[in-house]
């Protein structure tokens, strides 16, 4: 498996300080979501060259799956996220779905995200790039996030049917939401295309909270998978120091 820091791991650093980090503690790729905050892109690049390592995910413009009538905005959004993907090695695209909206049919919702979503799939396809939907848990902290649950968020993807359509599979969110990690993240590999891990409670580096990620990211491990994992998580101490430990105390056991 490879691993990914998030941009907020390291406060007020730019994106090249911060593929710097992510090469020094061995890891493979970043989380930049707001790419539009690269001030060169050709200097990324050669930066990305010269360390090994690069962006492994952005965030797409506009977050309104759920809305058919704002389906041309979402569209243009991306595009403009597929050009800088293209420009910096293909990252991925993560996007979440936005608010349920009252007084119109849950199914209706779920229509319409869809057939965005399969419109998407086209783009997508094209450019080589996966576009990854998140569900978010509503309880603590997105009230109202139109997908929070795995199985329907599968659903989703089997409708979709395109291999550039994907999951982000944030262990953080799930386990508020439904408890069960080991058993969904193995039961939907194929849906999914990379992973988020934070413990909780609290959003903090593993270790910090009730999860146990030698035995989440073992079974992850297991089935083969080789994609991203990514720790999108707040830090309790120095972020060197967090990682020292997360590497000795949890990823020493993974990958022995």
């Amino acid at each position: 498996m490879k691993y990914a820091l998030s941009a907020g791991a390291y406060k007020g650093k730019n994106v090249i300080e911060l593929l710097e980090k992510v090469a020094e503690h061995g890891f493979h790729g970043l989380e930049y979501l707001n790419w539009r905050a690269v001030p060169d892109v050709k200097e990324l690049v050669k930066a990305q060259d010269r360390l090994g390592v690069g962006i492994s995910a952005v965030c797409t413009t506009f977050f309104n799956l759920v809305d058919g009538s704002k389906r041309e905005q979402y569209l243009d959004g991306l595009v403009q996220t597929l050009d800088f993907c293209k420009a910096a090695g293909r990252p991925s695209i993560i996007t979440q779905t936005g608010q349920e909206m009252p007084g119109i049919a849950r199914e209706k919702q779920k229509r319409d995200m869809v057939e965005t979503l399969k419109r998407c799939a086209a783009l997508c396809e094209a450019a080589g790039v996966v576009l990854e939907l998140e569900p978010l848990n509503g309880l603590v902290d997105h009230p109202g996030h139109f997908l929070q649950y795995s199985d329907e968020s599968a659903d989703v993807i089997d409708q979709v049917g395109s291999p550039c359509v994907k999951l982000v599979f944030d262990v953080y969110h799930q386990q508020i939401t439904e408890g069960n990690v080991i058993r969904n993240a193995v039961a939907y590999l194929d849906r999914i295309h990379h992973f988020h891990i934070a413990d909780n409670p609290g959003r903090k580096q593993p270790g910090t909270g009730e999860l146990n990620y030698v035995n989440i990211l073992k079974a992850i491990k297991g089935t083969g998978f080789d994609g991203f994992v990514a720790l999108e998580c707040g830090y309790t101490i120095d972020t060197d120091e967090a990682l020292i430990q997360f590497k000795r105390d949890i990823l020493s056991h993974v990958e022995s």
